[in-house]
């Protein structure tokens, strides 16, 4: 059972065994529309928690609406829910990206069918607490480029930020150092840069530190956003609070990165 799944504002209760068999939104010209899934556009399937800490349930429904009013530029069809049950091999089969938003599998099953995706060739773009890790899982912190959490500061504070790969799609048309809004940054222990296979997108400039008040970052190197490039996969650190769209640059890139990941061109 997928139970709900979440279109922006709409919602839709499910009864059938999988998302291969329910309708998936797609958004033309001035439509809001829920079509069969026999429509060729690929699907994009969001995971998210509704319990849990504020601000990361904040974002998560921020980014849902996005996606959402996103769809029709992507090319893609979108849906979310937040049973992570649907997270299996049947409901896999025909997603082109898996997004996590605030949260991650918490079962050995859930876990298993994400490994068997990503080795098939899916895709993935994870936010914020997504990438946090556990040492019961040594199988996605190798994902994550060897990385686990070690840190964070408190509050919430804006932070600058620098562009480590002008080049790269998923930063195409990003400022080459921008002042993000306040997020809540994860450093992490070892840096992914040292990983010969990961790719850093975004760094925090050493002119923040030290941030925080509570919880202190006091320097170092803290990315923020980087791909691994054994998969097919993107993490922003970012997804905390609901200011994340208050300015472009964010959200253009995580457009960026559900093209990339879609290859859906930029």
């Amino acid at each position: 059972m997928v139970g709900a799944l979440y279109y922006a504002d709409h919602t839709v209760n499910s009864v059938l065994p999988s998302i291969v068999g329910v309708a998936w939104l797609l958004v033309g010209p001035g439509v809001l529309a829920v079509q069969p899934t026999a429509a060729p556009r690929p699907r994009v399937l969001a995971f998210f928690t509704a319990g849990g800490e504020l601000d990361h349930v904040l974002f998560a429904q921020q980014a849902m609406r996005a996606l959402t009013a996103g769809a029709a530029d992507g090319g893609y069809a979108f849906a979310a829910t937040t049973d992570w049950e649907a997270l299996n091999d049947t409901n896999l089969r025909d997603v082109g990206l898996v997004i996590w938003l605030n949260d991650m599998p918490r079962t050995p099953a859930q876990r298993q069918a994400f490994e068997r995706y990503m080795a098939g060739g899916g895709a993935w773009l994870g936010f914020h607490v997504s990438g946090f890790g556990t040492a019961a899982w040594p199988w996605f912190t190798e994902f994550m480029g060897g990385s686990r959490f070690a840190a964070s500061n408190w509050p919430s504070l804006p932070a600058r930020v620098n562009v480590d790969d002008a080049g790269h799609p998923i930063v195409k048309g990003t400022p080459p150092t921008f002042v993000a809004p306040i997020n809540e940054w994860y450093a992490w222990t070892p840096s992914p840069r040292a990983n010969p296979d990961v790719k850093v997108l975004l760094t925090l400039d050493a002119s923040n530190f030290p941030l925080g008040v509570k919880n202190t970052l006091n320097g170092g190197d803290v990315p923020v956003a980087w791909i691994n490039t054994r998969f097919r996969m993107v993490y922003l650190n970012y997804g905390h609070g609901d200011r994340i769209y208050s300015t472009p640059v964010l959200p253009a890139m995580i457009d960026n990165s559900v093209r990339f990941l879609l290859d859906r061109g930029i």
